[in-house]
């Protein structure tokens, strides 16, 4: 698919998924790819999707040759779910917060089978974070998955579990801030103001 198509303005920046109570949460789902050229940001419809490999298929569709994509879904100023692909393999999950299972189709779907915790809060709260870089995470978050996931490109798992247990900070805001500091904080952007 062309760098215009996935820009283009069929992608709404906001997705409605129904969840089990009849509710409506509103979900944005960015993935980015990192390529030969640099990165590259599209929006993933991910109503219809029933399970967590067709997913990681829609994933891989945005950039098959890149060497690292992510998906960034972001679900009602609430909760936020990172999944990353290493060549299109090796599938590697963080969420923000477990409730996002029990709350959301989507949730389920993206988190249903992680069952180890991210990191014990106790370990994070004691410790500030070892970046010593803002306020440590809310003692009531339940993160899980792979809070390491993003280490290699330069946001420790303290880093990430702070960000998004700090009082304030919105999905959006952590994924900004998590994606300006990988160097495609422009992309991301550019895909929020379509």
């Amino acid at each position: 698919m062309a760098r215009s198509a996935r820009r283009s303005s069929r992608y709404r920046h906001s997705l409605k998924t129904k969840v089990a109570w009849g509710e409506i949460l509103s979900t944005f789902a960015a993935a980015i790819a990192r390529g030969k050229n640099g990165w590259t940001a599209s929006e993933l419809d991910l109503t219809g999707l029933a399970d967590i490999d067709e997913v990681v298929d829609a994933l891989r569709d945005v950039e098959p040759d890149a060497d690292l994509a992510l998906l960034f879904v972001e679900s009602d100023d609430q909760y936020l779910a990172i999944l990353r692909l290493d060549e299109g393999e090796d599938l590697r999950v963080f969420g923000s917060d477990s409730a996002f299972v029990e709350e959301s189709r989507i949730g389920a779907v993206l988190l249903g089978e992680v069952e180890a915790p991210a990191l014990e809060i106790d370990d994070l709260t004691a410790g500030g974070g070892e970046d010593g870089d803002g306020p440590a995470a809310d003692p009531d978050a339940d993160p899980l998955g792979d809070a390491e996931l993003l280490a290699d490109l330069g946001i420790s798992a303290h880093r990430l579990l702070a960000l998004c247990g700090q009082e304030g900070m919105l999905p959006s805001d952590v994924t900004a801030e998590i994606c300006q500091r990988i160097g495609c904080g422009d992309e991301v952007e550019e895909l929020r103001e379509a």
